[in-house]
């Protein structure tokens, strides 16, 4: 009867957040209680429940709002737009350059976990840049989507906090044992960059030579002289056509163009070297582990307001401009706490884990972790984020770990194997911004990316078992 109930539990969540015909919160919360009332616990066992759920996933909660309201703040203030500048002004005329310096503008721009704000900095600077050199906007999709990705494993950013949160697993000791894949992962990017920056190379010198065999006006044509990627030979270009200043063209609209304009709380940059030490310092602070992770972003948050903006107006105005996105967040994970409170609690996802063991090959469950890792990609494009972490996960966790396999591996091998296709999901509502800003296609940018994306994600879960994340 558990069994039965919890997985129509399971399966209603995953599939209504599939539709899109419910929200988070109110999935998570409602459907978990009916499903209690129905397996005949009573209200006051359904209420212990939710608060044991609640205790587990409060820290994480608490750490998600902070971090959210803190790298508003040092979005506000431009922190990361003379970087980022700089990286543009260096990478000039050259495409493999520019295909490389994609890759850490997307690593600078995600540190705040942010996707919409990341594509709403990154795409206005950099996508100018790609038409004058006839390079394809789903090239840049492709890159910037897969270095955000990278930078998705930060606790702040959804997945880490989500995986932490339904397994009861400490978010910042989480992401302590992913640095290193993430290190190696931004390394692993650059390169792959690089080969692809030599293939858009030789596909805009070959559609140069097509419309033009003449050698001297094929070079005159290559030349960055605003004719954009106009050309479609290969299907990927169709954006090129789009004026300079189209969807996301003018960089000062998203803060990306001159870094000095703007009044106060519009953000200006006014204080980079104190905001760029204190993010230093708060990274240092979190890898230490020396305070619990939502005071350090809550006594962040409050030295960011009062040294960037000294009126109290001006700060409330600031957390005000932050706190749907940071609520948001907070209350799905809190939502998160009743559904996994009822589940784990009133014993359905164990009966569940032990029916799925009986019923599966005893060679397959040991496995089933890796299973989901490899096909995490795939899962990305039929499971929204929170069906995944939520329903998918703790389905497998509690199955592989009653047959020994570690918990963190298990964690890890799933976390890992999907996270890379978080910004190629249409579940995904920041993926739709940055379609729309790049002027391009959805259906394109998935047969652009996919395969690229999926090969990136394997190769990075199978670099995870020499560096010790997966145990095998």
């Amino acid at each position: 009867m558990l069994s039965i109930v919890g997985f129509g539990v399971i399966a209603a969540i995953a599939t209504l957040l599939i539709l899109g015909r419910i929200a988070p919160v109110v999935g998570m919360t409602v459907i978990p209680t009916v499903g209690a009332f129905l397996a005949g616990f009573n209200a006051e066992e359904i209420g212990e429940f939710f608060e044991s759920g609640l205790a587990s996933v409060l820290n994480v909660a608490v750490m998600l709002v902070f971090a959210i309201l803190f790298f508003g703040i040092m979005n506000d203030v431009r922190l990361f737009n003379p970087l980022i500048n700089l990286m543009v002004r260096m990478s000039r005329g050259n495409v493999v350059g520019v295909a490389m310096v994609t890759v850490i503008i997307g690593v600078v721009c995600h540190l705040d976990g942010s996707g919409a704000t990341s594509y709403l900095i990154a795409i206005p600077a950099l996508l100018p840049l790609y038409r004058r050199l006839g390079m394809s906007p789903y090239l840049l999709m492709l890159l910037l989507s897969t270095s955000m990705a990278i930078l998705n494993m930060l606790p702040w950013g959804g997945p880490v906090g989500r995986a932490a949160a339904s397994t009861g697993h400490d978010p910042i000791e989480l992401w302590q044992g992913l640095i290193p894949l993430q290190i190696v992962g931004v390394v692993m990017l650059l390169g792959m960059a690089a080969l692809l920056g030599l293939r858009e190379n030789r596909r805009i010198a070959c559609a140069a030579t097509a419309r033009n065999p003449e050698p001297e006006v094929a070079l005159t044509a290559a030349r960055p002289a605003g004719s954009g990627g106009g050309t479609d030979t290969d299907g990927h270009g169709g954006a090129g056509d789009t004026p300079a200043d189209g969807p996301g063209g003018t960089g000062d609209a998203a803060g990306t163009g001159d870094a000095d304009a703007g009044d106060a709380v519009a953000g200006k940059p006014y204080r980079p070297w104190f905001n760029g030490l204190l993010v230093v310092t708060l990274l240092g602070v979190l890898v230490a582990d020396v305070l619990p992770a939502g005071l350090v972003f809550m006594l962040g948050l409050s030295a960011a307001l009062v040294v960037n903006y000294p009126k109290v107006s001006d700060q409330m105005e600031r957390i005000r401009a932050h706190g749907g996105g940071a609520l948001g967040t907070g209350a799905i994970i809190i939502a998160a706490g009743c559904f996994l409170g009822v589940l784990e609690e009133s014993g359905m996802l164990r009966s569940l884990a032990t029916d799925m063991i009986e019923l599966l090959p005893d060679a397959v469950v040991p496995l089933l972790h890796l299973i989901v890792g490899v096909l995490g990609m795939p899962f990305e494009l039929v499971l929204s984020t929170d069906a995944h972490y939520f329903a998918l996960l703790p389905l497998v966790h509690d199955a592989a770990t009653q047959l020994g396999v570690g918990s963190a591996t298990v964690v890890y091998a799933v976390l890992i194997g999907n996270v890379i296709g978080t910004y190629i999901s249409p579940f995904n509502a920041s993926v739709w911004l940055g379609i729309g800003l790049a002027g391009v296609d959805m259906g394109k940018h998935i047969r652009y990316s996919f395969l690229p994306m999926w090969g990136f994600s394997i190769a990075l879960l199978a670099v995870a078992v020499p560096l010790g994340i997966i145990a095998l």
